[in-house]
């Protein structure tokens, strides 16, 4: 299977998630833009072999090619045939029988005889790589103080923000949270230097830890070995994989508005999946939100694989 999707980190972590969960094997191609069409909406584009660098496009096409977001949907319906296959992932801002399966959550708002719907966002969080990741990681954070409270940052975007006025309101939380709970912190490429450096400079005298972008990527480990999750209310992707772990997980809210996206958060607030933050750490009993596995074994029915 051919996968399209633009550099971006929760597109590809959906797309991969949704290969493997389906048992199919992923050949992944970074989209790369042609001028000018890098500067005009995907809707716009008349023709996607225009807009796409041609390695999109090389034969022998696979059976199956699916696009993550709206450009690869674009370049996914745009390859479909009677012998290949096309699968979108998120609302692909086109009519929906180009495709013959769409992936959506429900926050996307659409449906239809080849729509999947799931919960959250496609991921690549199994609770067979909570335990690997568990295995390898638990001796690295032994030494920090329980609960561990695992902190994934993200950054602002083009509906919210975060900005140094919200790191300083985060760190003056958490660092209520840091004297009864070990922290551990994970900003993203999206996240600003500024606030990683006022994060940094509250938290670390308090015992702390926040990655510094060198060595083994924490990510997943933090996830496996948290007692709960901090995330940052900016990205569908990461509250998706921190909502299917065991442990509860916190939101943090900024300013900004997204209808889609806070229709997510709010859906998942009112499942009792999260809670908001607000500088107290309760634990409570919940279980994994993951529907993944569950839209892989349906996209294989539903494609005859």
């Amino acid at each position: 299977m051919r996968l399209f999707c633009t550099d971006i980190a929760g597109l590809r972590n959906q797309a991969l998630g949704l290969a493997e969960a389906a048992g199919l094997t992923p050949d992944l191609r970074t989209l790369r833009f042609r001028k000018p069409w890098d500067r005009i909406p995907t809707s716009l584009w008349f023709n996607p072999r225009l807009a796409v660098e041609a390695d999109a496009f090389a034969t022998p096409l696979p059976p199956v090619v699916m696009g993550a977001g709206g450009a690869g949907a674009r370049v996914a319906a745009a390859l479909r045939r009677k012998d290949v296959r096309a699968v979108a992932i998120q609302h692909p801002r086109m009519a929906l029988e180009k495709f013959d399966a769409v992936l959506a959550a429900r926050h996307d708002g659409i449906s239809g005889p080849n729509v999947i719907v799931t919960r959250t966002a496609l991921h690549r969080v199994t609770q067979a790589r909570l335990a690997a990741e568990r295995e390898h990681w638990a001796a690295r954070f032994a030494d920090y103080r329980r609960p561990l409270v695992a902190v994934l940052l993200g950054g602002s975007n083009g509906r919210y923000r975060f900005e140094a006025a919200q790191a300083h309101a985060l760190a003056a939380q958490l660092a209520q949270v840091a004297r009864e709970a070990g922290l551990l912190i994970t900003p993203s490429r999206r996240t600003a230097p500024e606030v990683i450096a006022i994060l940094r400079a509250a938290l670390e005298p308090l015992g702390a830890w926040i990655w510094d972008f060198s060595g083994e990527n924490p990510y997943f480990g933090m996830l496996a070995c948290a007692d709960a999750v901090v995330v940052t209310a900016d990205s569908v992707s990461m509250v998706s994989e921190a909502v299917a772990t065991h442990v509860p997980v916190y939101l943090v809210r900024l300013p900004g508005k997204s209808a889609r996206i806070g229709a997510f958060m709010d859906a998942l607030a009112r499942d009792g999946r999260v809670r908001d933050f607000a500088g107290r750490l309760e634990l409570w009993n919940t279980a994994p939100l993951d529907d993944t596995a569950e839209a892989g074994a349906e996209l294989r029915r539903r494609l005859g694989l």
